[in-house]
């Protein structure tokens, strides 16, 4: 087999033989597939191999284009999904037999079924699928990511668990749950279940980077999605998943330590979980609608954010590096619900944890946590609130303290004492702009004059959808359209546009980057505050102390090439409506009052 395998390696034109070749022998040892050993090693090229692998063999290359993946709810009968996915063969479509041979129990005539496959040397699934199907097969050779995509498109996520619990093969039950973590990565029994099929559901979502999981009761079926990038996008399931939807909400309730009988009240959870070494924080909230209880789940990834990577330009670095260092004063981050503020929070909050400070927080619920700071959850319903925790907070000697959100009158004037006896804080305003902060403090109670003393700057910040490195192509774009946006004409760079492939999925984009404006309080401004002026005055004062309008910030991601025009403007309507600059400058905001 290893002259063949050499053979087909030096046609594609692969690299280091050796070490497939030590990869080939090591699957061999532990009975895995050899060719997803050969196109998991470093050099290995799939495409190449792979159309070299089918020439050798005599047999045809099949690659469609991703909107030609079949989808035919017939050509899941064909073959049954437990064999389709274990062994990763996608029925792609059916002929009538040449010979006219005729069926013996139907009369109808014989058709022929197509398979792709990117292992066709796996004896193994040429057995089951000759052992399970009556019909003629021809085999394919196709991109193993092609044929993985169109298996999740055509059956949907755990289709052959479906099966099996169908069949009655699987049980669940209390032995099947962790105390205290679930391990999503360890290995799954052979016998599936219930509980393996909503493990599938989070690891998917884990792996293609949602935020939050959405399980969501119809009518007529179970529908599953993802927000992906701030988008929500629907999970493939099988047809009659609808039969298991008690089962699967009762096995997230139980993850999450909720009272499986209370199907009436909305309920709060956490799961921990642990998937590939790295810790995951889900947090779980149930809302009972009239076709059942409906589950959403938001994905939390424990790992360490810094300053280092919020991606700020560098006309914003500078002034949150002086921001950071200052002893006292209140910082605030403003902007709608996802869009970002919190995990800027914990950045600065990791930026200032030394041993020199103490810092505390006290939050709705915790969102990450952090060593070597204390972190309080809110509990009103025993009289924890931000008030009273923070009251308790200021009495344990802190050097900072977040608060996470200055929801009320009675927090905000203690924020403010605590920012003027020599404290630094940190919190959250739900506005549409930094500007809007300032008259959202005052209307909810705090004295101009206190505004003007204790807040140090206000951020605003918003979430855009990162373009794909790999597929993201410059573009023209006329320039009456970019004047007419604000666009600035005398900075250069290069406008890119978003295109798709395989890595991003088709959208063009990966990943998100916030984009930022920044108020500094400044002597004038404080002025102005103090005077009462109209939010116009300060819109303007804060232009001539070089405050860049978040939608200019985000024209300097889209000259960087990380992300669009059109995402910057649907991100900023709302702010720009609002004061509507015509042009949008570049510099940095001066220094703020002392």
């Amino acid at each position: 087999m290893l002259p063949l395998i050499d053979q087909i390696l030096t046609t594609a034109g692969c690299g280091d033989l050796p070490a497939v070749r030590q990869a080939i022998e090591d699957a061999c040892f532990n009975q895995t597939s050899f060719v997803d050993a050969v196109l998991d090693c470093e050099g290995v090229r799939e495409r190449d191999f792979l159309m070299a692998l089918a020439k050798t063999l005599s047999l045809p290359w099949w690659e469609p284009k991703e909107e030609d993946l079949p989808t035919e709810q017939g050509m899941r009968r064909m073959l049954p999904a437990e064999i389709a996915l274990r062994h990763r063969l996608l029925p792609i479509y059916t002929e009538e037999n040449k010979d006219d041979v005729a069926d013996e129990t139907t009369g109808e005539p014989v058709r022929t079924l197509h398979i792709a496959t990117f292992d066709p040397l796996s004896l193994v699934a040429h057995q089951r699928v000759a052992a399970s199907l009556t019909m003629p097969v021809v085999w394919h050779v196709g991109p193993r990511t092609r044929i993985v995509e169109g298996l999740q498109k055509l059956y949907g996520l755990g289709a052959d668990t479906f099966e099996k619990i169908l069949r009655g093969r699987a049980d669940w039950g209390a032995e099947d749950l962790r105390d205290e973590v679930t391990v999503l990565d360890e290995p799954e029994d052979e016998e599936a279940s219930v509980v393996r099929f909503v493990n599938q559901i989070i690891r998917r979502g884990l792996e293609q980077r949602a935020t939050d999981i959405h399980v969501e009761p119809q009518q007529d079926r179970l529908r599953i999605r993802y927000r992906i990038d701030g988008r929500l996008e629907e999970l493939p399931v099988p047809e009659n998943i609808k039969s298991l939807q008690a089962s699967v909400i009762a096995r997230l309730k139980i993850m999450a330590r909720l009272d499986i009988a209370e199907k009436r009240l909305p309920q709060d959870g956490r799961i921990n979980l642990e998937l590939d070494g790295l810790a995951i924080d889900v947090r779980v909230a149930t809302i009972p609608s009239v076709e059942g209880e409906s589950i959403s789940l938001r994905l939390l990834a424990q790992q360490q954010v810094t300053v280092n990577r919020l991606g700020l330009t560098d006309n914003i670095r500078p002034v949150v590096d002086e921001l950071l260092k200052l002893p006292n004063g209140i910082i605030l981050i403003t902007g709608p619900t996802g869009s970002g503020k919190s995990t800027t929070l914990y950045a600065f909050l990791t930026e200032l944890n030394q041993t020199h400070r103490r810092i505390v927080t006290i939050e709705d619920p915790v969102e990450y946590k952090m060593p070597g700071i204390v972190q309080i959850a809110v509990k009103p319903e025993i009289g924890l609130t931000f008030g009273a925790g923070l009251r308790s907070i200021l009495r344990g000697d802190p050097n900072v303290v977040m608060i996470g959100e200055m929801r009320d009158l009675e927090t905000t004037e203690i924020a403010v004492r605590a920012a003027l006896t020599g404290h630094l804080v940190f919190s959250t305003l739900h506005t549409n702009d930094a500007i809007g902060g300032i008259t959202r403090l005052i209307d909810m109670g705090v004295e101009p004059f206190l505004v003007s003393s204790a807040v140090r700057a206000f951020f605003a910040q918003r979430l855009v959808r990162k373009l794909c490195p790999l597929c993201k192509t410059p573009t023209q774009v006329e320039e009456p359209y970019l004047k007419s946006i604000g666009f600035p004409s005398h900075v250069r760079g290069q406008i890119m546009r978003a295109v798709g492939c395989d890595a991003c999925r088709g959208s063009g984009f990966q990943g998100r980057l916030s984009i930022y404006e920044v108020v500094l309080v400044t002597h004038a401004l404080q002025h102005l505050i103090n005077s009462r002026a109209h939010p116009a005055e300060f819109h303007k004062q804060a232009l001539k102390d070089g405050y860049i309008p978040m939608r200019g910030y985000g024209f300097q991601k889209v000259l960087s090439g990380e992300t669009t025009i059109e995402e910057v403007l649907s991100v900023t309507a709302a702010s720009d409506r609002q004061h509507n600059p015509q042009t949008t400058t570049i510099a940095a905001p001066t220094r703020l009052a002392a």
